[in-house]
């Protein structure tokens, strides 16, 4: 496995992103939900930029704001952990 799903706020990142895009304040703000708790601004876009170096995400700028999206590679990886999760349940 990469690196990048060794982290689980990197996978729920991936996971967000499956099928559409997102402002970096909508994300962050879906994610702490999800965890319920506040995420740190320097932990949260680390996490997005590691993904970004890796080419899991992409930046696409809208209008003054920029929306975050998962690549083609992003997805592949975010389906392989599905899968190798799946596998794991039905055992």
């Amino acid at each position: 496995m990469t690196k990048f799903l060794q982290s689980g706020r990197r996978r729920d990142i991936c996971a967000l992103l499956a099928g559409e895009k997102l402002q970096a304040q909508a994300l962050k703000s879906q994610l702490e939900s999800h965890d319920g708790e506040r995420i740190e601004p320097k932990s949260f876009y680390g996490a997005l930029d590691a993904l970004e170096k890796s080419g899991f995400v992409e930046t696409r700028t809208e209008g003054i704001h920029d929306a975050y999206v998962l690549t083609d590679a992003g997805e592949r990886r975010l389906r392989e952990h599905y899968d190798w999760l799946t596998e794991q349940l039905q055992d």
